[in-house]
Order: structure tokens, then C-alpha cells, then sequence
């Protein structure tokens, strides 16, 4: 992985470097920035990039495993009296000299207010101006690298074939909790380092719910089933839903059903690259709204995946990011009705140059492939 890593370091400390970078080197304090520029996975530790240098900040936990995860980063370990923050301030000193005036750019978005408060009061008489920088390293996350789209297809793979297990196995006096426990132990057993998110397990009115979280009713209880999951494989992440009827297709099931895969349809095939999130978004919520249930689909279309379930760019209509080719995002209509319960399907779509891969298609969505009776 190490030669990804170099090249995303790389990326950032180009964009350092360039005259309209507004700060000299670049704080980072988000574990999963870290670990997408460094591949170090663990926890308590700063990645402080230079134009031309970088360093791991951490502390004797992770000599060892920052030597394995990532050999080509120079680390500098504090003792125990030692602050972080303190240890900063060292590298820039040791770096760039204590009399020269330097500019430290922060995670705006990253560090607490108490933090940043502290870390001023630290600075001293340290001639360092503290800038806030926001949005650095998730744009450079938003197009996914060889690596990154491997591990996210292998996320795909487990999370589908843990889907078509549990469906295999379904009872009718299993829990919702039941469900989404066995779905997230055979994704670990097929090789998941754990559940994406915390599965969401809706029974009839509670699939009403878009983060329903999984109770004690009973498949039994209700014709509809609505589950939300996915695969976290080497830290990069899955997202499905399914609905799906227990027991008897209702004339008002399979019209909202049909509302929702069809606008999900036109959505997928609007994608490609140039056109913006905003406008993808319009697509499937134009055609709810036409259908006569807009006011029941109240979130966005869609969200980007990768080391986190929610990443940018989104498909939102706040959002006017153009896609490009590497943008893996979800496409996730849905329709909820309070006391009736709700539909959402949803699908993880890749960007290419030409257009875009659905990336979860072995797992059908098609109407009549999602009875279960």
C-alpha cells in the first residue's frame, strides 16, 4: 500500500507547496486523514506535512506499528510528559528554525475549540500564525485510487453474500435486533474487519424510520422488511438497502416500490462525469415529486464512500461538486409514510469516464427478486 500512500503525501504537499496554499505545512488531527496519507491505522496520533517533509506524532503504543504501517514517514514518539501538542511545536522548530516567521495550517474542521485554545496558548512567544484549513485531504479523498476502489469491491462482495445468508436463514420470529446481529457476524466471518455503520433493521412502520435502530419486533409482525447495512474491508466501506416483503405484495407496496426503483433508475443512468451532484440529486427527486410523494423523501440521493461511510462529495441539492471519474456515491431514494413504513433502495455507484458502474449490482433490486413469502 505504501506506494499509494506516497502518492496521495505527494498530492498534498504539491498543493502546499503551490504559491495559493495559504499556509506552510499542514496539521492533520483526522484519524482517517491520517491514515489515508500515511496508512497508519491507529488512534492518538498527528501527521504534520511540510512541501517537503512529513512526520507521525504519537507516543510509545505505536512504535512498532507505525514501523510496520508506515516505514517511509519518519515518526517522532513523545514520553509521557510530553503533549502532542507540545511535540508539534518541536518539529516545527526542529524544521524550520525558532526566529522564522511560519504559518501552520490546521483542520479547521478537526480540532475542538479547547484544543485549538490550548494549542494557541502553547505557541507562546513562538512566532507561528495558526490558520484554520478545511477540505484539503477529502478532496483529494473524493477520487478513489487502484488500491481504494480494491478493498471497496471486496466491501461489496462480503456485504452481498451476508445479505443472501441472512435472507437464506430468515424466520419469521427473528428480531429485528436478531437480523442485523447475524448480518454483521457473517460479514466478519466472510472477511469484514466489522459493519460498516450500525445496521439498521426496520420492521413494516418502523422501515418509516430512515436510521431505525433494530428493536425487539418480529419479522412475523409486518409484510415489510427494510435493511440498511454494509462491509467495512480493510477500513474502506459498503452501503446497501433492501426492502423487501414478508409476507403478502400489497397493491400500495408495489406502487411506492415501483416509484422509488424507477426514480433510482433514472438517477443511475444520468451519471457521468461533468455534471454536477446537484443536478443527479434533481433527477430522482423531480420524479418522486411528479409521483406525488416529494414531501415523503426528505434526505439526499446520496453520499460518497470510502474510510468513512459518509465522505464528499454527496448528491444533495446543496451540493454542486462535478463529478469526475474515482467518485464512488450511493444513490438512495426513498419513501417514508408515518404508520405505514418506508422504502428506500439503495446502490454504490462508481464514476467512470464514460459513465458510471454500479458497483452492487449481483444483489438484485428488482421487485419481484425482494419477496420473500
Amino acid at each position: 500500500m505504501s506506494e499509494y500512500t506516497q502518492a496521495r503525501l505527494a498530492r498534498l504537499q504539491k498543493r502546499i507547496s503551490s504559491s495559493s496554499f495559504q499556509a506552510d505545512a499542514l496539521l492533520i488531527v483526522k484519524e482517517t486523514n491520517v491514515t489515508y496519507l500515511s496508512g497508519f491505522t491507529g488512534d492518538s496520533t498527528y501527521l504534520l506535512v511540510f512541501a517537503d517533509k512529513a512526520f507521525l506524532l504519537s507516543d510509545s503504543r505505536y512504535t512498532i506499528q507505525l514501523s510496520e504501517e508506515a516505514p517511509e514517514i519518519p515518526a517522532l514518539i513523545r514520553d509521557n510528559k510530553t503533549s502532542l501538542l507540545s511535540l508539534v511545536r518541536q518539529a516545527i522548530a526542529n524544521h524550520s528554525g525558532e526566529n522564522k516567521k511560519f504559518r501552520l495550517g490546521i483542520e479547521g474542521d478537526g480540532m475542538t475549540y479547547a484544543l485549538f485554545t490550548a494549542f494557541k496558548k502553547l505557541l507562546g512567544d513562538f512566532d507561528i500564525d495558526v490558520v484554520p484549513v478545511t477540505g484539503e485531504v477529502e478532496a483529494l479523498r473524493a477520487i478513489k485510487d487502484k488500491y481504494e476502489l480494491e478493498q471497496i469491491r471486496q466491501a461489496v462482495v462480503v456485504a452481498q453474500k451476508a445479505y443472501r445468508a441472512l435472507i437464506a436463514t430468515l424466520t419469521p420470529k427473528m428480531t429485528e435486533r436478531d437480523a442485523a446481529l447475524e448480518l454483521e457476524y457473517t460479514m466478519r466471518k466472510l472477511g469484514a474487519r466489522k459493519a460498516a455503520f450500525p445496521t439498521i433493521v426496520g420492521v413494516g412502520p418502523r422501515a418509516a424510520l430512515p436510521h431505525a435502530v433494530p428493536g425487539n419486533f418480529r419479522i412475523e409482525e409486518s409484510d415489510q422488511l427494510l435493511i440498511d447495512w454494509g462491509a467495512d474491508v480493510n477500513g474502506y466501506k459498503s452501503d446497501l438497502t433492501r426492502s423487501s416483503i414478508t409476507g403478502k405484495l400489497s397493491p400500495k407496496f408495489k406502487k411506492i416500490y415501483s416509484i422509488v426503483y424507477d426514480a433510482q433508475q433514472a438517477a443511475i443512468a444520468a451519471v457521468r462525469p461533468g455534471l454536477k451532484c446537484s443536478e443527479i440529486d434533481a433527477v430522482a427527486r423531480d420524479f418522486i415529486a411528479k409521483a406525488g410523494y416529494g414531501k415523503y423523501f426528505g434526505h439526499g440521493l446520496g453520499h460518497s464512500v470510502g474510510l468513512d461511510i459518509h465522505e464528499s462529495p454527496s448528491f444533495s441539492p446543496k451540493d454542486d461538486t462535478v463529478l469526475k471519474p474515482g467518485m464512488v456515491i450511493t444513490v438512495e431514494p426513498g419513501i417514508y409514510l408515518q404508520d405505514w413504513g418506508g422504502i428506500r433502495i439503495e446502490d454504490d455507484i462508481l464514476v467512470t469516464k464514460n459513465g458510471c458502474e454500479v458497483l452492487t449490482s449481483a444483489l438484485s433490486n428488482r421487485l419481484e427478486d425482494m419477496i420473500y413469502n
